[in-house]
């Protein structure tokens, strides 16, 4: 018997080392009501379960496991919670436990749903109003049906919010709205693949209770979108067999379980109502159940391509916010109140809309402003808006102001389905298919009338089906022939795609109505993917598909044969596509790719590969489903690939850990690409995915681009000589903070914050790697600062001088020491020196008052420990710097307190000393640095999701007292950290239907391989979500601008190939043939091969193979892994109207020469410089074509030109120092970025260049 204190209850913190050899935690049950609390472990192999009870007749469970063998531990409970009780733990080491309802006692009931996949046993308490009803575990298991009250009092529900959980979608719903979820109840029917995808996604999302009902076994047909079941589950009930797989996704959610048919007693213990895979008259009749109950109601349906959604919140449903965004601020520059005009502070943009309402604060005259009650305003210009005759009777304004959008509550009524379904409002899905909503609400309805008649769906590809469902149709809409027969066609069809889509967004629109938070749909949206179908001329043309093209096998793949037939099945399941990113999107994606088979060839034929390097984080486990607690730390693309398998055990997958960029492409090597069909990308930053872009145009490979954030979300389909790519356009760049205002003129939270993270970052890693790199290399000092300004030089001296010799911590002691003068430095000093220099009186030469508008004049801050902030700020900093030396930090508060107020703070001195006179004194400091003192520092990286770690601790109470310097409102932690982790708002719900957007996508690229020329753009389809509003545009990719040469469209996709091997000569000789022009240039990277004003080095390679001239120029060999090299070439021609070819260059094999020219006179003036003996200067102009504009189409040069793409290497500037009478110009490309980005980079990598001569 072992016994130990508990300070976390909450939690169960101190039984960790108990709890490891326990791999799955199945749920975690914390119940207040009565007398009974749990946790429910699964172990390793199912070989044991742990039970904790927390109850004071525990003897009585001891009696019921009479004949087990059982180790229990005995703990005494110190905390809010029932102070003083007891917790046992009980392991059962039988595996073959089992309970029946003769074991059960009056005050212990318990489950046990015994197979070889789970356990799930239960304690409630005697008395408790949900009492569940004992299961007869002999029965089989559709008939183990619970049907209690679901609904628990809302004060039992967990009102503290796990934030490192959610905290991604708290950033997008707001911590109000998360909190209504957490205490919200659902009930969702039907177990097919919505359901289960609308199940998924809200136990992800932490809705309090779920419980999935169903009265329907699983088919085979289920097997294709339903990734829950298996084989081994046919004729079993789904929503009983997926059941402790969706339990265990959240164990802050309880999952229950229904298997009987629905009652209207049984409905209205939900808050919401959710059905899908139900007829319409059912519908009708537990909406008129949900309308006298006051609850909601959602249905969402699918089949094949088509889906549909529908929502009754009944009368009066109030909006609390409409959109999701954040509410919109800025400063005031002109109040005028005579006609209520509201001008804004150097016409910066209000981002007001008609009938939004604002507050003020910090008005001066006008105070009547200053916290008042909402005002309406009328939006006059971006910078003006105005609030009418409100402000007649107030005082005038004299300067300043800040606004702030306030968002009111709305109210909005919606009729009943039945009403709806006769006057119905769509939802547009698809604006080039205006006129489909009516259509497809007479399909649907004529479906459910079909098969309410016949008993079944129509038959795929059976044209008396067609008929029987023309019957149904009520003419209120001409529907369109082939959307009929198409419509018949896919009426068994179950995709995973598709569910995904329809499920995502159905589940954002269950957490709207929970949450009251974002508008709900109104009223029904009719979805379809009619252009993933084969289409004609390929070699898959669904127009010629047959009924016996798609019979039903008895296969998990039923469901999607059924739409595009066994052909185009066995195709998919030979593909080899690679996904890029395990994350959110990443783990959506593989979870569709499995299910649609790709890669599943029981051959062995196909391939799944997933690479990505991050471990996981417990705030990963909101969104990427595939991990589970006990996978935290491991790497995502192992268990990713573990869990898909899980869903498709004939996956066949390889799971990678490495970076895709230059410093990979030994791992990610030709061989690696050349045996993909494609490329989908799950990444979450913009470098890399321009990286991926630039290697699939390079290996034309299509790809499949997407993202999210919060509730947006976006796809791109690139495909080879059809598309642009996705580095052909870009977003605008985030406005950079000024310096100033971060150092001296802060006066928005956002500054602070910003201020705060640079400090963290020069405090406690940049200060002490500069440290280091001076410990390690004296010498190299005078290098690094000869062009250096003489601030920067300061900076960087008295930085090291600090971190070796007048601040060195030897002890904690001093580290304690160190943070308080820090903070006398940082929020007292600093401010009184700058308030030296500007005093608060101080007015420009034009007579205005210097601290005004957004100059916020500041005060200096007068240390105080009993202040949250204060102490933090010297706690978390003091441990920091302590980590930073290698010592061990005080930690005890009291012991704290004691050494901080000893420490003595000097007084502070203004500051006039000389520039020089400072380098010379911090110079000759550093030269006297003694060997104790050249020990090195420990560089802290910043981690924001880790709390215990005092990195947030210290960022958050440094921007708040600068905050408070300023006068600016302070932030929380959670906001703080949002800013300075850059943290981007995510959901499960986006997250899902972006993913199966993308996977609608790759249906189409099957067909389309190697059938260009048949295809038409307008199939494929970018889109642009926003489920708040909710929004869906869709659109079809843009064309690959082309330009055009001597008759012949060259754009990024096409290159010239010549046969090899050949010598540097003949390449020469080869370009010049086969484009009719001059090569004046020739690099490989960074190095010139050829130039034709340097005869004399051409003269000793030409006659040398072009690998051995590479190598001898390079001084490198060529690694094994390439198969090809990556030339440039500068082309001279007498026509000066010779168009420029978006990233061309020269491709070399070492067997055949592969070449990718420019056919320029000089280079485009975007992204090069240019050299003459007249101007030795370099064109910084940015004008002309982006760099990735592509053409629509391929045209075959006469000269054999074949396709290729970008350079996936970093183009460098050629010298400046061009020989006088020569002419120069090269394509420039810094480290593969766009060339709108590469301004500033032409002055610093010219030097870069080697030239062999």
């Amino acid at each position: 018997m072992e016994q130990e204190a508990l300070t976390d209850f909450d939690h169960f913190k101190s039984l960790h080392k108990l709890l490891r050899p326990f791999t799955a935690l199945v749920a975690c049950r914390e119940e207040v009501t009565g007398r009974t609390s749990y946790l429910h472990l699964k172990g390793a192999q199912n070989k044991e379960i742990i039970l904790v009870f927390y109850d004071d007749k525990l003897s009585k469970l001891e009696e019921a496991l009479i004949g087990y063998t059982i180790t229990i531990y005995d703990f005494a409970i110190q905390g809010p919670v029932h102070s003083g009780g007891p917790l046992r733990l009980v392991f059962l080491n039988d595996s073959n436990y089992k309970i029946t309802p003769s074991t059960i006692l009056s005050d212990v009931t318990a489950y046990l749903l015994h197979s070889s996949i789970w356990y799930s046993l239960r304690a409630h308490t005697f008395g408790s109003s949900d009492l569940p009803i004992p299961m007869d575990t002999s029965a089989p298991v559709d008939q183990q049906s619970k049907q209690g009250n679901p609904q628990k009092d809302a004060q039992n529900s967990d009102d503290v919010l796990d934030t490192n959980l959610y905290s991604r979608q708290i950033y997008a719903l707001g911590e109000s709205a998360m909190m209504h979820l957490r205490k919200s109840s659902v009930l969702i029917s039907g177990m097919g693949a919505v359901g289960v995808e609308i199940a998924k996604n809200l136990i992800l999302g932490g809705v309090r209770r779920v419980t999935i009902q169903d009265t329907k076994n699983a088919t085979y047909t289920d097997l294709s979108a339903q990734y829950y079941l298996g084989e081994k589950d046919i004729g079993t009930n789904r929503a009983a067999s997926s059941l402790a797989s969706l339990a265990e996704l959240n164990d802050s959610v309880e999952v229950s379980l229904s298997t009987d048919p629905l009652t209207e007693e049984f409905v209205s213990g939900f808050e919401l109502i959710i059905l899908t895979d139900a007829p319409l008259e059912q519908q009708f009749l537990v909406n008129s159940w949900t309308r006298s109950k006051g609850r909601s109601l959602l249905v969402a349906d699918a089949r094949g391509l088509f889906s549909y959604i529908a929502v009754d919140v009944g009368k009066a449903f109030r909006i609390d916010d409409k959109n999701g965004e954040q509410c919109q601020e800025g400063h005031v520059e002109i109040i005028n109140k005579e006609n209520g005009d509201i001008t804004l502070i150097e016409n910066a943009s209000h981002n007001l809309e008609d009938g939004d309402y604002v507050t003020f604060s910090e008005v001066k005259g006008m105070t009547e402003l200053n916290g008042c009650q909402p005002i309406k305003v009328t939006v006059k210009k971006p910078h003006i808006f105005t609030v009418g005759d409100a402000l007649k009777n107030f005082a005038d304004h004299i300067e300043g102001g800040r606004f702030r959008q306030v968002k009111m509550p709305i109210h909005v009524d919606y009729p009943t389905l039945k009403e709806g379904h006769e006057n119905p409002e769509f939802v547009l899905w698809d604006m080039g298919k205006w006129d489909y909503g009516e259509q497809l609400h007479e399909l649907w309805a004529a479906l459910y009338a079909f098969e309410g008649k016949h008993g079944r769906s129509p038959i795929p590809r059976n044209a008396g089906d067609v008929e029987l469902l023309r019957q149904e149709l009520r003419g209120k809409a001409t529907i369109a022939e082939d959307l009929l027969k198409n419509f018949s066609y896919q009426a068994r069809g179950n995709l995973v795609a598709v569910a995904s889509v329809v499920g995502g967004i159905a589940s954002q629109e269950a957490m709207k109505i929970i949450t009251h938070h974002m508008t709900p749909l109104k009223q029904f949206m009719y979805l379809d993917h009619i252009e993933a179908l084969p289409a004609p001329g390929t070699g898959y043309d669904a127009d010629k598909l047959t009924e016996t093209d798609c019979v039903p096998r008895n296969s998990r793949y039923d469901g999607q044969a059924t739409v595009f037939g066994w052909k185009y099945q066995e195709e998919l399941m030979k593909q080899k596509w690679f996904i890029v990113g395990a994350g959110a999107i990443g783990c959506e994606l593989l979870k569709n790719f499995a299910m649609m088979g790709v890669g599943c060839d029981p051959n062995g034929e196909g391939k799944l590969k997933i690479t990505d390097m991050d471990q996981i984080e417990i705030s990963n486990l909101n969104r990427q489903f595939l991990f589970r607690r006990g996978d935290v730390g491991s790497k995502k693309s192992v268990c990713a690939a573990r869990s898909a398998k899980n869903f498709n055990p004939d996956l066949n997958i390889e799971a990678l850990s490495e970076r895709v960029c230059d410093e990979t492409e030994h791992v990610f090597n030709d061989d690696f690409f050349n045996e993909l069909n494609g490329v989908a990308n799950a990444l979450d930053n913009v470098e890399a995915r321009r990286y991926m872009d630039r290697r699939c145009v390079y290996y034309q490979l299509p790809l499949l681009e997407s993202g999210t954030q919060g509730t947006k979300g976006n796809t791109q389909v690139v495909f080879p000589h059809l598309t642009e790519s996705y580095g052909s356009s870009m977003d605008p760049p985030e406005k950079d903070i000024p310096l100033c205002t971060l150092k001296s003129f802060p006066y928005e939270i956002q500054h602070t914050i910003q201020w705060a993270r640079d400090c963290f970052e020069g405090l406690f890693s940049n200060g002490a790697a500069t440290a280091n790199q001076y410990l390690s290399n004296r010498d190299g000092l005078s290098d690094r600062m000869k062009n250096m300004a003489s601030g920067q030089k300061i900076e960087m001296l008295d930085t090291i001088r600090k971190a070796l010799i007048t601040e060195r911590s030897e002890t904690a002691v001093d580290c304690i020491k160190w943070a308080r003068l820090l903070f006398e430095s940082n929020y007292h000093n600093s401010i009184a020196q700058l308030l030296f220099s500007i005093p608060p009186n101080q007015v420009t030469s034009e007579g205005v008052k210097f601290w005004s508008g957004t100059k916020r004049c500041p005060h200096v801050l007068t240390f105080n420990a009993d202040q949250d902030e204060h102490f933090h700020y010297v706690y978390a900093a003091s441990i920091l710097r302590a980590e930073q030396y290698g010592i061990t930090p005080i930690l005890d508060k009291e012991a704290f307190l004691k050494v901080l107020n000893a420490v003595e703070v000097p007084a502070f001195k203004p500051s006039s000393e000389d520039s020089d006179e400072t380098i010379a004194r911090l110079t000759e400091d550093l030269a006297a640095i003694t060997e104790a003192q050249s020990r090195p520092l420990v560089p802290i990286d910043f981690e924001k999701d880790d709390d215990s770690n005092h990195h947030m601790e210290f960022i958050t109470a440094a921007s708040n007292l600068r905050a408070e310097n300023y006068n600016i409102e302070p932030a929380d932690m959670m906001k703080t950290k949002k800013i300075a982790g850059r943290i981007i708002p995510a959901l499960a719900t986006t997250t899902a239907t972006v993913s199966g957007l993308v996977s609608v996508e790759l249906y189409k690229m099957i067909d389309v391989d190697g059938q260009l020329p048949k295809i038409s753009r307008d199939r494929f389809k970018n889109a642009f979500i926003n489920l708040a509003l909710p929004f869906f545009g869709l659109s079809e990719p843009m064309p690959a601008p082309s330009k055009k040469y001597n008759d012949q469209q060259f754009t990024l996709w096409d290159r010239l190939d010549l046969s090899g091997p050949m010598t540097l000569e003949n390449v020469v000789k080869a370009v010049q043939e086969m484009t009719h022009m001059n090569v004046s240039m020739l690099s490989a990277g960074p190095s010139l091969i050829y130039a034709d004003f340097m005869p004399g080095p051409y003269a000793k390679r030409k006659n040398l193979n072009i690998k051995e001239v590479i190598e001898q120029v390079t001084k490198k060999s060529v690694p094994n892994h390439k198969r090809a090299i990556v030339l440039e070439a500068t082309m001279e021609e007498e026509d000066d109207e010779i168009p420029y070819i978006p990233n061309s260059s020269l491709f070399a094999h070492f067997a055949t020469v592969n070449i990718l020219i420019s056919s320029l006179k000089t280079a485009p003036s975007q992204c090069v410089f240019q050299s003459s003996p007249m101007d030795n200067r370099r064109s910084d102009s940015l004008e002309g074509e982006p760099e990735e504009h592509h053409s629509e189409a391929h045209h075959q040069h006469p000269h054999h030109v074949k396709d290729v793409a970008h350079d996936p290497h970093a183009f460098i500037p050629f010298p400046g120092h061009i020989p006088p009478g020569a002419t120069a110009s090269a394509f420039v490309r810094v480290n593969a970025k766009d060339p709108r980005e590469m301004r500033s980079h032409l002055k610093h990598d010219e030097k870069n260049v080697k030239i062999d001569k």
